[in-house]
Order: C-alpha cells, then sequence, then structure tokens
C-alpha cells in the first residue's frame, strides 16, 4: 500500500490524535477521517480542534469515519478503548487494519483484538514508549499481534517510522508500556508529594540538590516542573492509564498498591491545575499549595 493509498480514520481527536492528523497531513495523506466521542458537542476542545486545522475531515459517527477506510488508528482514553473498539466494530470495513495505540492493560488490549478480529479487521497492538512529543508520530512504538508484520510497512511508509515489531502474541507489547507507566507515571506522582510538602516546608531546594545524588545528569528542577505540570493537565487520563498498569500488575499476582496510589494521585493533581502556566516550578508549588489552604482547589476543563 503506497502513501497515497491509504485511507486512514483517527479515532480520538485529543492530543495523540491532533498531532498524527497533522504528521501525517504533512506526508501527504490526503483522505484522513476523524471521529471523536465529544465532536456532537460544539464547544469541545476536539470540535474545536478539528474546526480550526483542516487536516482531517470532521466524521458526524462512528460509522461514517470508518467507510471505506484501510487503516484505523485508535487513539482514545484508556477507559473508552474497549468502548471504542466495540463500536468501530460494528461498521469497520473487512480486512481493514485497526492500530490500538491506546495506554491499557495486557488483558484490555487482548479483548480489544477479539472484538475487532470478529468483525473481520486486522488489529495490530501497538505500545508508545515515549511521550508523543518531540518525536510525534515517529515515536517509538512496539507493535504486536498476527497482522504487526503485514502492517509494520504500511506504518512505516505513512510516517509511523518507530515503529519495531515485538511480539506475534497480543499484550506483550501493551506489558512492557504498563510496567514502563508504573515508573514514570509513579515518578511523576512522587515529585508532586514530595516537592509540595517540601515547599511548605521549606526545604524544596534543599531536597531538588540532593537529587542529584541519583541521576547528576537529570535537571531536577526542570524535569520536576514538566512532570508536575503534565500531572496537572492530563490527569486524568493518567489516572485511567495507572488503573489499566494496575490490572497488569495484578495479572503478574502482585498486589498494585503503588499503582492504585499514583492512579489516585494523578486524579488529584488535574483538579489543582494554576489558572494560568506558571512561570516555573517554584510559582506552581505555591498555587497548588493556596488551593489546599484555603480549601477551593481551581477546577479546569482538561487539555485534551
Amino acid at each position: 500500500m503506497s502513501a497515497g493509498g491509504a485511507r486512514i480514520a483517527l479515532i480520538g481527536y485529543g492530543e495523540v490524535g491532533q498531532t498524527l492528523a497533522a504528521d501525517l497531513d504533512q506526508a501527504g495523506m490526503q483522505d484522513i477521517s476523524a471521529w471523536d466521542c465529544l465532536f456532537p458537542q460544539a464547544n469541545s476542545a476536539p470540535s474545536a480542534a478539528v474546526r480550526s486545522c483542516g487536516r482531517a475531515r470532521a466524521a458526524s459517527s462512528m460509522a461514517d469515519a470508518l467507510q471505506e477506510r484501510t487503516v484505523i488508528i485508535s487513539a482514545v482514553t484508556a477507559a473508552n478503548c474497549i468502548p471504542a473498539a466495540r463500536e468501530a466494530a460494528a461498521s469497520m470495513p473487512p480486512g481493514a487494519y485497526f492500530f490500538d495505540l491506546n495506554s491499557v492493560a495486557p488483558a484490555t488490549k487482548r479483548s480489544a483484538a477479539d472484538v475487532i478480529e470478529a468483525a473481520g479487521g486486522r488489529y495490530v497492538e501497538a505500545a508508545v514508549m515515549s511521550p508523543i512529543a518531540p518525536k510525534r508520530i515517529a515515536s517509538p512504538m512496539l507493535i504486536g499481534g498476527r497482522h504487526a508484520g503485514s502492517f509494520e510497512p504500511i506504518a512505516r511508509t505513512i510516517g509511523f517510522t518507530g515503529v519495531r515489531i515485538f511480539d506475534a502474541r497480543v499484550g506483550r507489547a501493551s506489558a512492557a508500556k504498563m510496567c514502563r507507566s508504573v515508573m514514570i507515571k509513579g515518578l511523576e506522582a512522587l515529585l508532586t508529594e514530595s516537592l509540595l510538602a517540601a515547599r511548605h516546608h521549606g526545604v524544596d531546594s534543599a531536597v531538588l540538590e540532593s537529587l542529584q545524588d541519583l541521576l547528576p545528569a537529570a535537571d531536577w528542577q526542570r524535569l520536576a516542573d514538566y512532570m508536575i505540570g503534565r500531572s496537572q493537565q492530563h490527569g486524568r487520563r493518567r489516572g485511567e492509564e495507572m488503573r489499566e498498569a494496575a490490572l497488569a500488575v495484578s495479572e503478574a499476582g502482585v498486589e498494585p498498591l503503588m499503582s492504585l496510589a499514583c492512579a489516585a494521585r494523578q486524579d488529584w493533581a488535574v483538579a489543582h491545575r494554576p489558572g494560568r502556566e506558571p512561570a516555573g516550578l517554584a510559582e506552581r508549588l505555591d498555587a497548588v499549595l493556596a488551593s489546599i489552604h484555603t480549601g477551593s482547589p481551581p477546577h479546569h476543563r482538561e487539555t485534551a
């Protein structure tokens, strides 16, 4: 399949979906449709984004988005992985590739695969192994499932140059992703909790300085500001992801104490997002502490 021959549907038009739409458009993809469950809400972030960018045709429904598609890319929140697969299965063309980028547990990916394969689709699991920025569509991705081999050259042709076949068994790539998430999202939660307390006690500088002994190459001031900010901006979907990570940990027979606690902290972080983007870590921590002490945390619509 040539780049021009791919007819692509994007399911989910949040941060990842919008990034992929821009990159696919830049790569010369002329036939991109998009569907997001928030499109019917005219004032939603996905609706505003698809109207403003013009890189994808906003479909009126899932069925409309999937008409005559050869590649369907699912990039929804973790909680919507199975519902999106079920809805897509009802109207996807037979033989179409269903490229599942969602950050969910192996068992969830296997359930999605069963739904798509039963409908005649070709399911390909993907695990994005880095933030979507800065490599965007070229981000490193582990792909799996029995159709991964035939899909790999198509994926590379349309811009997914970071894909690597990982395993023919669905769930293995996602296991790697979820175990990574326990570390990365867990570090976000730990930094949030540690540095808020340290700022309250006036010892945040000392704590950050001491972390240089742990990883001397890291700019802990910048890293902490970035990680806490990401939790505040995307805590809802990160919380969903961490509950999926907890499921992956449970599959190993390990009680997911840390993963569930991280999910709770991620949920908490988005409810304490500052009214404007802080100038730096100290201002970010002060804004959260002020909201805690006044008992009136700021409430914001999460950026998609």
